[in-house]
């Protein structure tokens, strides 16, 4: 799929909120997130904390979104500067026209994914022990363990129903194969599409993320009680893969190979979520960077289910429950008869 030109790839639009980005071309490699989240993570308890997106945004403005080796010195350039307090981020970046746009894009990105949270560890004996850590909260879709092949077809043909590119990544493996979830957040899609079977979409919880699993098991695509509404933390098991989708008739077969087909949208205003303003990107480098964090899952005993093994508590999903069980205990108050 030909890049658009970086003039081409900065776009706005207007709402009634204000200006929102129209599209993002998302060329980040996994080498440079690598790099970026190697020089976030070992900064944190240090004086001067890098923050990975910031790092990625002026590299970014620095080869107007384009990223190769040269971007791995540009980084480890600027975290020199930085953590040697020879400049200050807002020095280098006030004559840079188009940082802050790739700050705000790389945000939508990767905003979710790295951050403190507490996740259970084995100790010396293996007895999980819960340990509160910082560093990369997100997850790759497929379960520790589980084989499975891919290559970067964002934007190759797709013709069933009609012409239309691939708008997400496809991993090739076997049925059944726990998927997790990459993020945490809220289900805010369940049940059959033709296009992509059995999926289920998950938003992110400051709404800027739609990370869509598609084609799903037959008969058993979902994880045991999972629903619209249900809040999932990144690494939980949500569902399983399948070959299922193009068919209007629910629960068919008709995809030739079995793979997990996952997306991720952002959403900068509600309008773009479902019309002609949709942003996909290429999650090819991220389900790279992704790999280095697993989630390892165990089959319950006498049934098709998967859970996971070391549970994890992130703050972001504990703030949101918090809230919505304030938000329905209220409801039910007012609802009270006076």
């Amino acid at each position: 799929m030909p890049r658009p030109k970086t003039e081409s790839a900065i776009e706005v639009a207007n709402s009634a909120d204000g200006e929102y980005i129209k599209w993002v071309d998302f060329n980040i490699t996994a080498e440079a997130l690598s790099k970026a989240y190697e020089l976030d993570v070992t900064s944190y308890d240090k004086e001067v904390h890098l923050n990975w997106i910031e790092l990625l945004a002026y590299a970014g403005a620095k080869g107007g979104g384009s990223f190769d080796n040269h971007s791995i010195v540009t980084l480890q350039k600027l975290a020199d500067q930085l953590t040697d307090k020879k400049s200050s981020l807002d020095e280098l970046t006030k004559d840079m026209k188009y940082y802050n746009y790739y700050l705000e894009a790389y945000e939508a990105v990767l905003g979710g994914m790295v951050g403190e949270y507490e996740i259970e560890q084995p100790d010396e004996t293996g007895k999980p022990v819960l340990k509160k850590v910082y560093g990369l909260k997100a997850f790759s879709p497929i379960a520790k363990g589980f084989p499975y092949s891919d290559y970067d077809d964002f934007g190759s043909s797709r013709s069933y129903g009609y012409k239309r590119q691939h708008l997400g990544h496809d991993m090739m493996g076997q049925v059944g194969t726990p998927i997790i979830a990459i993020e945490s957040g809220y289900v805010e899609a369940l049940g059959w599409n033709q296009y992509g079977g059995w999926r289920i979409g998950i938003r992110s919880f400051d709404g800027k993320r739609y990370y869509y699993y598609a084609h799903l098991r037959q008969n058993y695509p979902y994880a045991l009680n999972l629903e619209e509404g249900s809040v999932v933390t990144a690494g939980d098991v949500i569902g399983y893969m399948g070959h299922t989708g193009y068919s209007t008739k629910e629960n068919t077969n008709n995809i030739d190979t079995v793979h997990l087909h996952w997306g991720l949208q952002l959403i900068f205003d509600e309008s773009q979520k479902e019309g002609n303003n949709e942003i996909w990107i290429d999650c090819y480098a991220l389900s790279q960077f992704l790999y280095k964090n697993r989630s390892e899952a165990e089959k319950v005993d006498g049934t098709k289910e998967w859970v996971r093994v070391y549970q994890m508590t992130d703050p972001v999903a504990e703030e949101f429950k918090k809230r919505k069980n304030q938000h329905h205990r209220l409801s039910r108050w007012f609802a009270l008869p006076l």
